[in-house]
C-alpha cells in the first residue's frame, strides 16, 4: 500500500540521537539510546539489535537493558527478543498532550469520522515535527501508513502546516530557512511559497496539504486552541486527491477543531466579550 499524506516517515530510519557522534555520552544518554533504538520499524529487537542501534558495545547494552526490563521499560519474550515494556505506557499516559488530549478529543474526531468516513487525525507539535496521538480510518478510506506516536515533518502535512502557521514568527522563520524535505514533485522546498501557505492558512484558519507526501492523497486540517487561546493540536482529515471537495470538507474539520478547542476551555473572542457584559453570565465590574 503506497504512503500517503500525513503517512510514516520512511522505513529504516536511523533513531534520533540525544549526544553528538564521537561526544562523551552520559548514563542517561546510553539509556535513553536504547530506548530509542525501537521504533515503529523495528518493535522487537535483539540484543546485538539494540547494541549496534544505539552505538553501544555488546556488554554495555547487557547490563543497560537487563537494568531497564528488571524495572519494566522493557520486556523479554520466549525467543529472547525485546520488546517496549507497558511500564512505559503507564508513564506516557500521564503526558498532558498524549492520552489525556486524545481522551478529550476522541468524540469530535469520531463525529468528523462519521460526517467523512475517510482518515481523521489527530496531532501534536514537537519540534519541527508532527506527533500523531490519534487516527481513526474506514475500510473504504484512502490508504495510510499512519500510527499513533508516528513523526512527519511539519511543512508536508496539513496537520504540521496547521501547527506551524500559528507557532512563533521566530520559529516560523527558522523552519523556512530550510532545508524542506521533499517526497514527491509537489512537496513545497521554497521557503518563500512556504511563508505565503502559512499566510493563507492563518487567514483562512485551514491547512490544505495536497499531493505533498504522496500523489494519492489530500489533507485538509484545522487547529485546535487551548485555554488561552494558543494552538495545542491539529486535526485533519485525509482523503484521496482525486475528486476531493476541499470546500466540503472544511467546515467539518472547523466543527471538529472547534468543538475540541471548547472541550479543552477555549472561549471564542466573541463569547469572552459577552460574557463581561451584566446579565450575560458575568457579574458587572
Amino acid at each position: 500500500m503506497p504512503m500517503t499524506t500525513d503517512a510514516l516517515p520512511s522505513p529504516g530510519a536511523a533513531p534520533r540521537q540525544s549526544t553528538p557522534p564521537g561526544a562523551a555520552r552520559s548514563a542517561p544518554d546510553r539509556l535513553l539510546a536504547v530506548l530509542a533504538a525501537f521504533d515503529h520499524d523495528h518493535p522487537a529487537l535483539s540484543l546485538s539489535d539494540i547494541g549496534r542501534r544505539a552505538g553501544l558495545s555488546l556488554t554495555t547494552a547487557h547490563r543497560l537493558v537487563g537494568a531497564l526490563t528488571e524495572w519494566g521499560a522493557l520486556e523479554r519474550d520466549p525467543s529472547g527478543t525485546y520488546h517496549v515494556g507497558l511500564r512505559l505506557w503507564e508513564i506516557a499516559a500521564l503526558a498532558p498532550r498524549g492520552l489525556a488530549l486524545r481522551q478529550i478529543a476522541l468524540p469530535y474526531l469520531e463525529d468528523l469520522y462519521e460526517a467523512t468516513h475517510e482518515n481523521v487525525q489527530l496531532a501534536v507539535r514537537d519540534g519541527d515535527e508532527v506527533v500523531y496521538i490519534e487516527w481513526l480510518s474506514g475500510r473504504s478510506a484512502v490508504g495510510v501508513h499512519i500510527r499513533v506516536g508516528a513523526r512527519w515533518p511539519l511543512h508536508a502535512t496539513g496537520v504540521g502546516l496547521a501547527l506551524l502557521a500559528y507557532g512563533d514568527s521566530a520559529s516560523q522563520e527558522e523552519y523556512c530557512q530550510g532545508p524542506l524535505a521533499s517526497f514527491t514533485p509537489y512537496t513545497v522546498t521554497d521557503g518563500a511559497k512556504l511563508r505565503r501557505l502559512l499566510a493563507e492558512v492563518r487567514r483562512t484558519g485551514v491547512a490544505v496539504s495536497s499531493r505533498q507526501v504522496t500523489e494519492d492523497a489530500l489533507s485538509v486540517a484545522a487547529p485546535v486552541r487551548g485555554p488561552g487561546g494558543a494552538v495545542v493540536a491539529a486535526v485533519s482529515v485525509v482523503v484521496p486527491q482525486v475528486g476531493a471537495q476541499v470546500p466540503v470538507l472544511t467546515p467539518a474539520v472547523r466543527v471538529a477543531a472547534r468543538g475540541i478547542s471548547r472541550a479543552l476551555g477555549w472561549q471564542p473572542e466573541e463569547q469572552r466579550r459577552g460574557s463581561l457584559i451584566p446579565g450575560r453570565g458575568a457579574a458587572p465590574s
